[in-house]
Parts: C-alpha cells; structure tokens; sequence
C-alpha cells in the first residue's frame, strides 16, 4: 500500500464539511451499524473518544446513549469540528479536539471506549495506529472501528486502470491486516466481519461529484498532480460503462469492515510494533557510579 498525503485529507474533508452530512448517506449507515455494537458494553464509561468525528453525528448518539460521559470529538479538519459544536448545547458543550490519529493528544489509560467509524482507512502504518490505541484505552476498554476494504470502488480503480497509469483510486487494507496488527497491539478477543453496498447513479460523473461532496478525493502521495481534462474524465467515464447494469444505473461497490476488541486486562505490559515494552520503577534502576 503507497502512503497518503495527509495534508490533502486534510483539505479535502475541510472543504467537505459543510455539505458533508447532506451526502453522507453510506457512512451514517455504515455509523448506525457501528453503533449498535456498543451493546457489548455494560458497565457505562467515563470517557468515551469519538475518533474521526467528522460534524458530530455518533458524538450526538454516544452523549445519548451515555448522558454521564465525557464524549469527546476528535477530527483532523477543523471545519468538521466547527459543524460538530451543534452536537453540543450551552448547558453541556462538547469536548471537541483538533488532532490527528497516528498521535493522540490524550494520556495514558484516560479513555474507556474508543469508537472510530471510517476514520483509519486513511493511515497505512496500522500495527502503529493499534498501538497509539492502546496506550489511550484503560485496561480493558473496548474498541470499535469501521474501515472501507480492498474492493471499495473497484469499478472506478479498474476505468481508471484503462485510462492511465497513475493511482487515481485509493487502496486499503484487508481484513486478516486488520486483525494481525490488533492483534500484535495486544488487543483481546478481536471481532471483525465485513458487507458490501451498492450505490447506484446515473453515470461516473455523478459518482465523481458525489466522492468531492463527501472529501474523498485522491489522497495518494504519488498521485498525478494539476487538474484532470475534460478528456481524460470523458475516457474514464466511457470504460466504466461497461459496468452499467440492466436497470440502467452504474454501480460502486463498498467494502466495509467492522471490528471490535478489548484492551488487555490490568498489568499487562504495553506492545510496539508487536513487541511488549518493558518498564521499571525509577527508584528501582540501579546506578553505576565509576570505580564500582
């Protein structure tokens, strides 16, 4: 997998913001379905981290479904989190936390549930992300995530792939990577399972137009930059047809991929990289003096 630009993420979701709940049809789906697996939860947190926030929607159902928590916001475009404060009242505004995934601008041990729907499908290194969550997580809290899987927008990738060589269509990552770096994170009793959505439209145009409205753009580091011409567009609009189905509307495939787990229990030693790291009392390091 090529890594992303994420200054463009940025950008382009900072764009998107203000329109972005209007398109946003499969993600509230795919936001709804993640929702539901916080049943798993029975003892009601104290601090509940809503990860790639986007404008707030989850953060408004999880101070719902915990009026007590603290809920926090955290999104990487600042123009998201300005929409999230209507999530927030005067009397009970929410917490809301520009910051960006791969370093978390909280303490060790400080969150009881980490909930990130299709937020980290945008960071590549994953054992390094998974690590990132644990160190926030209290002993066995509970992660729940939501990423877009290798054949998302396959039908895109592949017209392009007719046009020209450059990546046009992002990549991400399957389900067993998923689960081998929670794993090596140290994370218990992983879950994940993944669907497909359909969405239809009327031509490629429509769908390109719709992928802007929401902020996913090409975000490949090595991604052709400038404009794209009208011709090129007009080439990668024809060789999608081929796609067209007998109703008469194009199809683009989501792969969606759910996962749970929990932390590990108290006193087990924090990981990197699979590998756990050791930690000692200071009073308990002996010193060296020279001569001894």
């Amino acid at each position: 997998m090529t890594p992303f630009d994420p200054d463009q993420i940025r950008r382009a979701f900072g764009r998107a913001a203000a329109g972005y709940a209007e398109h946003a049809v499969l993600q509230h789906e795919v936001e709804d379905r993640l929702l539901e697996r916080l049943d798993y939860v029975t003892v009601p947190p104290q601090r509940v981290l809503d990860l790639g926030c986007g404008p707030g929607r989850a953060s408004g159902q999880l101070r719902k479904r915990w009026r007590k928590a603290e809920v926090i916001a955290m999104d990487f475009a600042l123009p998201m989190l300005q929409q999230a404060r209507r999530e927030g009242s005067w009397l009970r505004p929410l917490a809301r936390i520009c910051a960006d995934a791969r370093q978390l601008p909280l303490a060790d041990n400080s969150v009881d549930v980490l909930f990130s729907s299709l937020c980290i499908q945008w960071i590549v290194d994953l054992p390094a992300l998974f690590d990132e969550f644990r160190r926030v997580l209290r002993p066995e809290g509970f992660l729940a995530l939501s990423t877009f899987g290798p054949l998302t927008l396959y039908e895109l990738r592949e017209a392009w792939g007719e046009v020209d060589r450059s990546p046009h269509v992002s990549q991400f990552a399957d389900i067993q990577r998923i689960g081998d770096a929670l794993l090596a994170a140290g994370f218990r009793d992983p879950v994940l399972d993944g669907e497909e959505f359909t969405l239809t439209y009327a031509d490629a145009n429509a769908l390109m137009r719709d992928l802007k409205a929401i902020g996913a753009t090409n975000a490949d580091l090595h991604r052709r930059r400038g404009l794209t011409g009208k011709s090129r567009l007009q080439a990668v609009a024809s060789a999608y047809e081929q796609y067209r189905r007998d109703d008469g509307r194009l199809p683009a495939t989501y792969e969606v991929i759910y996962a749970h787990a929990w932390g590990p229990r108290p006193g087990q030693p924090r990981r990197h990289g699979g590998t756990d790291i050791a930690t000692f009392p200071v009073d308990q390091l002996r010193i060296r003096r020279r001569g001894e």
